[in-house]
């Protein structure tokens, strides 16, 4: 992290700094998904793996998707933050101006902090004019279920959870893990280190497969964001380095 900020003295300057903490969270995010990749790599060679390699499996796992979120938040986070304190660092006047408009029209911080994550970034893509992101985008509604798996786990609730033992299909208890295996289960590849009788969610859905598929989401909506700001990402110069495998 870099230094605080230093006070002033007779023979020094004051320096000031802004932290770029989303670049920092999508790195992560990655790093934990190579690592989760590799523990999976090693259990496709071997068939076996350790107890202390699954208890890091699902460290890297939970992590990955953590980060991904945290990504999302701080990025727009960081863009109303610098709209709100006039702080622009581009040299184009049309983007300083587009800051500038969210600065003025959404200047309401508590409204701000309140808003809902998805809503925040079409808020501002509505007050800069730009088209929104469908609700029907596999992009947009993605991240939405991002969210809502972070949201699940970040404040965890036992219940109950239906497991299919016969031929009939399960109906389905109406439980956040019944409506995750449906809105999840063909989106990628499922934990190979669970076994195929537990649970779609969360023991078979978080393996690699979605941590990638958080990782990946989470940048192909960033990406389609600034683009149609105009705007640089805060990435741009680090997304070769955000590897998943």
């Amino acid at each position: 992290m870099d230094d605080p900020a230093r006070d002033s003295t007779e023979d020094e300057d004051l320096i000031l700094f802004r932290d770029c903490f989303s670049v920092k969270y999508i790195q992560s995010a990655a790093l934990f998904c190579r690592l989760g990749f590799a523990i999976e790599s090693g259990y496709a060679r071997t068939g076996s793996v350790s107890a202390d390699e699954r208890l890091r499996h699902e460290a890297f796992i939970l992590n990955a998707i953590f980060s991904s979120v945290a990504f999302l938040e701080s990025t727009i986070n960081e863009l109303w933050s610098d709209a709100a304190d006039n702080a622009y660092f581009f040299p184009d006047e049309k983007n300083e101006a587009l800051l500038r408009a969210v600065g003025e029209k959404w200047n309401n911080e508590n409204y701000f902090d309140r808003t809902p994550l998805p809503v925040k970034y079409q808020k501002v893509l509505e007050i800069g004019n730009k088209p929104l992101f469908p609700e029907d985008d596999p992009v947009f509604y993605g991240i939405k279920d991002l969210i809502a798996i972070r949201n699940y786990l970040m404040h965890y609730r036992r219940e109950w959870v239906t497991i299919q033992t016969g031929n009939t299909p399960a109906a389905g208890s109406g439980a956040p893990a019944d409506k995750f295996e449906q809105h999840l289960r063909d989106r990628f590849r499922e934990n190979p280190l669970a076994p195929t009788n537990l649970p779609f969610f969360p023991d078979r859905c978080l393996g690699h497969g979605c941590a990638e598929w958080a990782v990946n989401t989470s940048l192909s909506f960033t990406d389609r964001f600034f683009d149609a700001l105009g705007l640089p990402t805060s990435y741009e110069g680090i997304k070769k380095e955000l590897r998943t495998r």
